[in-house]
């Protein structure tokens, strides 16, 4: 399979692809755009950036086609055993998953925009970019100059690439391999900081599988001059988009880059290599149903920042910050009522990316962590601390990633019960497949560790008194969760935009209004429509806070217990 990339007026965001096919020895031959990629569980409709499709003959001449779907081509090739297509795509997509064009770079996503003869996938290709002489190329498939090979569709795929004059790299060592750090974007990094704590977090995870799976693994950055957060995992590299730059440098922003990159790195071993049963290989297609979301995503998150702060790059209490960040994300979602683990993995392709239907489901990468949470500090207590969730994966690994078999959620439970050396039925029927309350057993299981799950009310009026939480949309206040039961629930619904307390014009100060009422007439609209409503607190309170604490009476063994699991003195 041969590509070519080229562009003419990149201000307009339109590239040109050109592929060439060989030894056909049929009448018809049928070209597939994914369906989705891999990384996001939903359908993408990539098919619709395409403006233009044509095919010729060897000699020059047109070929007739049809679409067959929406994402399929079938050309009629009259006993031509070599035609070529061409065909234009709009790149206008500027996040982890798109892909982008303008007059400082070409950033791509083979997935989103490169189309395949199925029946062929694991034929080489390889990508001829027309692009300026003075561009660097930051991909992890090797290259000749502008021209990229890759061992197959697959390996094409699964390689973003950007292109630019001002990309910047550094690059540092681990034992057996190297790692690449390229930016593209507005900024000044401190290099000597980032390669430090790269370094560190990645050795880090390399030591609990004990190898990294690739030669090489490339860190793809669009820093933006806006707010943005979102990154996608690949074979050996990933693309993070991440903004605003201006305060990249600041504290809260640069924590977030360093856990967005922990997790995708932790990817090239979880989800890449360990792999569900149900995408072996993928089918690009069509959805491919599993269950096993938490795994994949839960698993995964919750080691993103483990990893930060056993390797020392943040300090205990931003690791708290951010479990506790997790608690509420889980604990302020009432569909951990509504649908397990398990129901919520295979819903992905439902609704998995979206607000939805309020309270329908549970997110397999917030509860998804939790319970990776529960479920790590549970193996250290059966094991007197021998074995954890660490020796879990490192097996996962083993037994299927390195042998490219796929796994099941059976395959799961038995190796976390072969690692434990004992039943976890329980567990699975209560964390992953149930709808079970987990607060009790977070709580059971910290206190071996020295901590406490503590329970506060929340501090904000609207939540605690009322059972609603607001947020600021172009300088609305707009209700953005209610919890089922409270007040709020009686009349109020998302979306609602709150515009008086009483008499009081609402301007940002909302928490201010409602601090000291137990009482009061709030007017809002709804979809245009200007409504009152009478809100009256009761006794119960609302939207509680979750967070993780030392006790002062921690024993040394708890203590002991705490430092073999973040590596951190209690």
């Amino acid at each position: 399979m041969k590509y070519a990339i080229s562009y003419q007026n990149p201000h307009k965001h339109f590239i040109d692809i050109e592929l060439q096919i060989e030894d056909i020895h049929q009448d018809s031959v049928q070209l597939q755009l994914p369906a989705w990629r891999p990384g996001r569980y939903e359908l993408s409709n990539f098919a619709r950036n395409i403006q233009h499709f044509e095919s010729f003959n060897e000699k020059g001449a047109s070929l007739k086609f049809k679409k067959v779907n929406k994402e399929r081509w079938e050309i009629e090739t009259h006993g031509f055993n070599k035609i070529t297509v061409k065909y234009n795509y709009y790149a206008a997509q500027m996040d982890a998953g798109g892909c982008w064009l303008d007059e400082e770079q070409l950033y791509i996503n083979f997935i989103a925009c490169i189309m395949y003869l199925p029946g062929r996938e694991h034929e080489a290709c390889s990508v001829k970019l027309e692009i300026p002489k003075d561009y660097q190329i930051a991909c992890g498939l090797p290259k000749k100059g502008h021209l990229l090979l890759a061992e197959d569709f697959y390996h094409l795929a699964d390689s973003p690439l950007i292109a630019s004059k001002s990309l910047i790299h550094k690059s540092y060592k681990t034992e057996k391999n190297q790692f690449t750090i390229w930016i593209q974007g507005y900024l000044n990094p401190d290099w000597q900081r980032i390669l430090a704590d790269f370094k560190k977090f990645t050795e880090e995870q390399i030591k609990i599988f004990g190898e990294f799976p690739e030669d090489d693994y490339h860190f793809l950055y669009q820093i933006l001059p806006y707010r943005h957060y979102h990154g996608v995992e690949h074979r050996n590299s990933t693309i993070i988009t991440l903004g605003p730059s201006e305060i990249f440098n600041s504290s809260g922003m640069y924590t977030q880059f360093l856990g967005i990159s922990s997790h995708e790195l932790f990817h090239a071993w979880n989800i890449i290599k360990i792999r569900p049963a149900e995408m072996m290989p993928y089918d690009l297609t069509k959805e491919n149903y599993f269950t096993t979301g938490f795994v994949a995503e839960g698993v995964t998150t919750y080691y993103g920042d483990l990893m930060l702060v056993r390797s020392g790059v943040i300090d205990i209490s931003q690791y708290f910050t951010e479990i506790n960040s997790l608690f509420k994300k889980h604990f302020e979602n009432w569909g951990r009522f509504n649908l397990s683990l398990t129901e919520s993995s295979f819903d992905m392709w439902v609704d998995g990316y979206v607000q939805g239907t309020p309270n329908r489901k549970v997110s397999i990468y917030g509860k998804g962590a939790v319970v990776a949470l529960i479920l790590d500090l549970e193996i250290r207590i059966a094991t007197n601390h021998k074995k954890s969730l660490d020796d879990v994966m490192k097996m996962m690994y083993q037994e299927f990633g390195k042998k490219n078999r796929g796994y099941t959620i059976h395959d799961y439970q038995f190796i976390v019960e072969k690692v434990a050396d004992t039943s976890f039925k329980e567990y699975f029927e209560d964390c992953i497949e149930g709808i079970t309350h987990i607060e009790k057993k977070i709580s059971q299981d910290l206190h071996a560790f020295g901590c406490d799950l503590e329970v506060l009310p929340s501090p904000m009026a609207t939540e605690r008194v009322f059972g609603f939480s607001t947020n600021q949309k172009d300088g609305k206040t707009i209700i953005e969760n209610i919890e089922p039961g409270s007040i709020a629930d009686q009349t109020l619904t998302r979306e609602d935009e709150i515009i008086a307390v009483d008499s009081f014009k609402v301007s940002g100060n909302i928490q201010e209004l409602l601090s000291n009422r137990k009482k009061a007439t709030l007017t809002f609209f709804r979809k245009n429509k200007l409504m009152t409503t009478e809100i009256e607190a009761e006794k119960k309170t609302y939207f509680k806070q979750y967070r993780i604490t030392k006790r002062k009476d921690a024993s040394e063994v708890e203590k002991n217990n705490f430092k073999k699991w973040v590596k951190v003195s209690f």
